[in-house]
């Protein structure tokens, strides 16, 4: 069954069930897979009840979070009713990921992996809105007329001082429908 198994995770079960057989302590099977001994024991127990099938484990919930219900709560008014702007982000208009990550570290003190974040906004009923190049279904006269004038005219604008900044939108937004 090791050879025929494509799940990682399954064939790290097998194998510390094989090295136990094999006569090897959960201690030295803990550290030549790199998992917690209490891991390797879990494994076996399995097995030792349901044979082969004691391995095929559910989804490992992970680690429990790390957020409060109050600090979740926090965390969806601020993504629902402000801007990154608005906290002090610099320029910012939508929420990224990386933008919460490094919020939740500025403001709880707690630090979160972008898929974390992810995972975690998933369950609080969150969606993303993937990118969307509306340009591509603009009309074509309309585009050209862009690039050839307006553009220009705005840059040069930005060249000489007449205005501060030129903004452009295009990164995905989070929202909770």
């Amino acid at each position: 069954m090791i050879k025929e198994t494509h799940d990682k995770r399954l064939y790290e079960r097998y194998l510390a069930v094989r090295l136990h057989l094999e006569g090897h302590s959960f201690t030295e099977i803990s550290r030549l897979l790199g998992l917690v001994r209490q891991t390797i024991s879990i494994y076996w127990r399995n097995y030792q009840e349901k044979e082969i099938d004691g391995l095929f484990l559910e989804h490992s919930p992970g680690k429990p979070c790390r957020l409060n219900n109050e600090q979740h709560e926090q965390l969806t008014h601020l993504l629902i009713h402000e801007l990154p702007a608005d906290v002090g982000f610099e320029a910012r208009y939508t929420w990224t990921l990386p933008l919460i990550v490094a919020w939740i570290k500025q403001e709880f003190s707690v630090e979160y992996s972008v898929r974390g974040v992810s995972k975690m906004l998933k369950r609080l009923g969150f969606s993303f809105t993937k990118v969307t190049y509306t340009l591509a279904k603009a009309v074509p006269e309309a585009k050209v007329a862009f690039k050839d004038t307006t553009f220009p005219e705005l840059k040069s604008k930005l060249e000489d001082g007449t205005i501060d900044h030129l903004l452009f939108e295009d990164k995905s937004m989070i929202r909770a429908y």
